[in-house]
């Protein structure tokens, strides 16, 4: 049985390394690099040779594309699950939410424009990591959770207790600092989002402009760029997996939906 179990998890590695090497090589590739030890460990999660739940946490500068990426994968994960019936399979913990409630001071500032001149929402800590560590921890142990909910709006207000986590097979964060170290020891798999600089400049101020920043932007990008440097580029050094911001949406959705096969023909056919 032990030998069995052993010989799937080499068979599942390999094709996962399949996967990741033939993606590596494709002309617009999602996966830049990656610690094959990784793979190791997946395929484990995979197999059932670690039966617990795991947890994925995905970092990377603004507008990176992590958000996106995050999206595609959590909608592609549960799409799988409702063809194949299996319920309740991906719970998202949203970094953002853990910013420590600041709106008594922005009422004082008089504005969110006049806060942020003395207070730096682009730094770790800005949100209160060790809750979200305590909370993803709670969630691998098999308990339910009451999230907070943060207002982005420019209120800063955060809402403790508001909404209800239940624990499933895989835990899913992404966020600026999600990969930063109070808590980046709370994943099994950290998920590094790159782009170039050009084409994250070119994405920060469109969005600007969406949120009608005006001259602000070029103060609030330089604060970001700079901060990026300290905080979120370094994480790329000890992520498990980097991908590719720049690459077409549609690329994250079908290279996940091959190692998803990957599940199904060990389990479903």
């Amino acid at each position: 049985m032990l030998d069995t179990q052993v010989e799937n998890v080499k068979e599942i590695e390999r094709k996962l390394v399949d996967l990741f090497e033939c993606d590596r090589k494709s002309e617009v590739p999602v996966v830049l690099s990656y610690n094959p030890q990784s793979l190791e460990l997946l395929a484990k999660f995979i197999t059932g040779e670690i039966n617990r739940s795991m947890a994925i946490g995905i970092a990377g500068e603004s507008a990176s594309g992590k958000s996106t990426i995050a999206r595609e994968f959590i909608e592609t994960i549960e799409n799988f699950a409702k063809d194949n019936d299996l319920g309740q399979v991906i719970t998202r913990v949203n970094t953002d939410d853990y910013y420590y409630d600041r709106s008594e001071q922005v009422k004082k500032a008089g504005s969110m424009a006049e806060f942020v001149k003395t207070y730096d929402l682009d730094v770790p800590e800005a949100l209160e990591l060790d809750l979200m560590f305590n909370h993803v921890q709670k969630l691998l142990s098999g308990n339910s959770v009451m999230l907070p909910k943060y207002d982005m709006s420019g209120t800063t207000i955060r809402w403790d207790n508001h909404t209800l986590a239940e624990p499933s097979k895989i835990i899913i964060s992404e966020g600026l600092f999600a990969l930063t170290e109070k808590i980046r020891g709370a994943f099994d798999f950290k998920i590094y989002v790159d782009i170039d600089t050009e084409t994250q400049k070119q994405r920060f101020f469109a969005r600007a402009e969406e949120r009608k920043l005006g001259d602000s932007a070029k103060s609030m990008y330089k604060n970001v760029a700079n901060k990026a440097e300290i905080y979120i580029k370094p994480c790329r050094e000890i992520a498990d997996i980097v991908l590719s911001g720049a690459a077409p949406i549609s690329s994250y959705k079908e290279f996940l939906n091959k190692i998803l096969n990957v599940i199904a023909d060990l389990y479903l056919n």
